[in-house]
């Protein structure tokens, strides 16, 4: 698997673009890295790749995950899952049918129970599926919600500051949680960061916008 950006920026339709244009290829199991000062567009650049640009934008250039064109699709064909600032759980569902959110439909039954089951247990969890997310601490809900987006079986997934609101030492410890679960799946990985130790430890690709 393999994600590749080439010439790629956004910008409002009909104005300037935010950043010159880009090219980056991340190749699987690896995590490349986008830096920038705020507001230059790093967040939006991801909302494109994913197929959630803000009405009113427009991207250029073209983006291409294992050899097909994903600007073309819609994001639901894309394949293509997040990892947010925040680890955005849904507040009425418990942790177990979080996880299972992220699951095929067609995955039904014991089936479904114990792939959320195994995943629990892959990040630390086990036991937990009956638990109320507002009950987790940061690091929980940070492994609970790598493990639902990993459950969808993406081909990439884009890191949106996902380790921004952890201290030193817990984001040391997820950091390395979720790069070593890109890497074993070999699912390329586009994080994007204003801390330069989430880069060097990313150990990929570095582009500055």
């Amino acid at each position: 698997m393999s994600l590749e950006l080439k010439d790629v920026s956004v910008g409002p339709k009909g104005g300037k673009p935010l950043f010159a244009p880009i090219s980056l290829q991340v190749a699987a199991g690896e995590v490349g890295t986008l830096m920038g000062p705020s507001g230059i567009g790093k967040s939006t650049l991801l909302d494109a790749i994913g197929g959630h640009l803000a009405h009113g934008f427009v991207v250029s250039g073209a983006v291409r995950l294992n050899g097909r064109d994903v600007l073309a699709q819609p994001a639901e064909a894309r394949r293509i899952g997040v990892l947010f600032q925040d680890a955005l759980l849904f507040p009425h569902l418990s942790v177990g049918d979080n996880l299972a959110f992220g699951l095929a439909r067609s995955v039904r039954g014991a089936a479904r129970m114990q792939a959320v089951d195994e995943a629990l247990e892959q990040a630390g969890l086990a036991g937990f599926a009956g638990r109320d997310p507002a009950t987790l601490s940061g690091g929980q809900r940070a492994r609970a919600a790598l493990m639902r987006a990993l459950l969808a079986e993406p081909e990439a997934l884009l890191l949106d500051e996902p380790f921004s609101r952890l201290d030193a030492e817990l984001r040391a410890d997820i950091r390395s949680f979720v790069f070593a679960h890109l890497r074993s799946r070999g699912i390329p990985g586009l994080m994007v960061t204003h801390d330069a130790s989430d880069a060097e430890a990313a150990g990929g690709t570095v582009v500055q916008l």
